[in-house]
Parts: C-alpha cells; sequence; structure tokens
C-alpha cells in the first residue's frame, strides 16, 4: 500500500475507495513524466526518487522551476487539473522512484467531498508558489555572477561538485556560454578549481566567510 501524507488524511472508507483506484509506476532515471503542451491525467504523488521540473523558453534556454522528492505533489499538476490546461512545462526524473497517480476523476471527487484533501492540495500548493516567487526574484533581480555565487555555497557542505555547466546553465536559467565564462572568472580569482564535470571549492567558502565578517 503506498504510503503518501496527501493519502493519509482521508476518511478510512474514502481512503480504501482511492486506492482501489489509484496507478502505481516506477520510473528510471531520465524518463520524461511529462512534457509541455501534454494534458493532464492525474495527480502524480511521488513516493521514492526525485523528480525535477524545467521549463525551455524560445530562446533554447531551460530553467528549473523545482524538485520533486518523497511525500511530494506535483504542483503544474495540480494547476493543470484545476484550469483543464495543458503543462506549460516537463518534468525528468533525476533519480530513480515510483509514484502513484490518482486520475483525474478521483482527484475532482476528492476536491468535492475531502475537506482535509481539499486543504492539503491547497497548502502544497501555496508552499509551492512560495518557492516560485523566490525563485522570480531571483532571476530578475539579481545578478547572474551573485546567483552562481549562492547557489555553489548553497551546496558549500561538499568540496566538490559534480555538474557539467550545461546541467548548471538550466538551473540559473542561462546560457552555458554564461556560465563557463563566470566559472573561469572564478577560477581565475582562485574560488573554485574547474575540471570535466567538476567543480571544486577551493576558496569560494573562505571568500565568503570573510565578507560576512
Amino acid at each position: 500500500m503506498p504510503q503518501h501524507s496527501i493519502l493519509d488524511i482521508l476518511p478510512a472508507q474514502l481512503r480504501k475507495e482511492v486506492m482501489e483506484k489509484i496507478q502505481i509506476m516506477r520510473f528510471p532515471a531520465g524518463k520524461v513524466l511529462f512534457s509541455a503542451g501534454e494534458r493532464c491525467q492525474g495527480l502524480p504523488l511521488v513516493l521514492q526518487g526525485s523528480v525535477k521540473v524545467q521549463m525551455t523558453g524560445v530562446s533554447g534556454h531551460s530553467i528549473v522551476l523545482y524538485r520533486m522528492g518523497k511525500d511530494d505533489i506535483c504542483t503544474l499538476s495540480i494547476g493543470c487539473l484545476m484550469t483543464g490546461r495543458g503543462y506549460r512545462a516537463e518534468a525528468v526524473v533525476e533519480e530513480e522512484g515510483e509514484a502513484a497517480m490518482i486520475p483525474r476523476g478521483v482527484f475532482d471527487r476528492l476536491m468535492d467531498q475531502s475537506p482535509e484533501f481539499r486543504l492539503g492540495i491547497m497548502e502544497s500548493y501555496g508552499r509551492r508558489l512560495d518557492d516560485l516567487m523566490l525563485l522570480v526574484e531571483e532571476v530578475a533581480f539579481h545578478r547572474m555572477d551573485e546567483r552562481l555565487e549562492e547557489w555553489l555555497l548553497a551546496r558549500a557542505d561538499r568540496d566538490v561538485i559534480t555538474i557539467t555547466h550545461q546541467e548548471l546553465a538550466v538551473e540559473l536559467g542561462t546560457a552555458r556560454e554564461v556560465v563557463s565564462r563566470l566559472l573561469k572568472e572564478l577560477e581565475r580569482r582562485g574560488m573554485v578549481a574547474l575540471s570535466r564535470g567538476r567543480i571544486e571549492l577551493t576558496g569560494l567558502r573562505q571568500t565568503s566567510a570573510l565578507a560576512r565578517a
């Protein structure tokens, strides 16, 4: 039986009925769960693994909107189910995982009949909206070099970050060439050491600590 907090809050009889209709699916790393323009067939509940949701613009540049891990709900799917519109982004499995799919008809019934489910869905939607507003603020108002340093410092507990320049560009919503240029400048200043698919934080943490002192 799938374990997920949004299912646990359902009344016993309703939960039993829902369990008979949901589908359990396993996904390998790299699997595209949905693409921009597709219609939403139901609400995925992540049980295991990791999924990233990203958007690609007309320029071809991509940006990661959010990630889903164990016990998360797909916010984009919530919006699509409530508005009847297609997806505006795509979801890609990063770490092999498992999800429970609540069919569209069951989702509509739960929103109508279960105040607990409805509140849980709206709380999840609200939390993710806050995260997306912070992302918009970063993209719109922070310089790219500052955003790059902040991204690296957020992972400063690791001496080496394994990521390609293209993958980092997607994380930040910019071009690979921009990321490569900024990393080269950080390397010239002795703050990082670069190798293929790896960024070693050699002096970035110390520089940041001195700036805060």
